[in-house]
């Protein structure tokens, strides 16, 4: 009968799809790089934050959320903390929901999403 061998991990995990560090396609306030989905988020944020959560495939209701914020910056590999995500999600919603759609449509164009 034949030893089993116990697998060695020799590599850690590593964080998101894109391990390698990233920035934010576009700032916090530039409202203007996206004049529609700033418009978007102004008059119908419950939209925007359904849009979102259908782009990364997540319950509609999670669109507006510090986890979601959470799961893209990681996934991106975008720096932040827990702690920032709930200060940007919290004093700043609509800011924070027009931020990950732009980065979404931005990502998209260059076929990184």
């Amino acid at each position: 009968m034949q030893q089993v061998q116990p697998v060695v991990v020799v590599t850690q995990p590593q964080r998101g799809a894109y391990p390698q560090s990233s920035n934010w396609q576009t700032g916090l306030l530039d409202c203007f790089s996206d004049c529609g989905v700033c418009i978007c988020g102004t008059f119908c944020t419950l939209c925007l934050a359904c849009q979102v959560a259908s782009d990364m495939n997540e319950c509609c209701l999670c669109g507006a959320s510090v986890a979601m914020r959470t799961l893209y910056r990681t996934r991106y590999g975008i720096p932040g903390s827990i702690c920032s995500d709930f200060m940007v999600t919290t004093c700043c919603t609509v800011c924070s929901l027009c931020q990950i759609k732009r980065d979404i449509n931005k990502r998209r164009e260059m076929n990184i999403f």
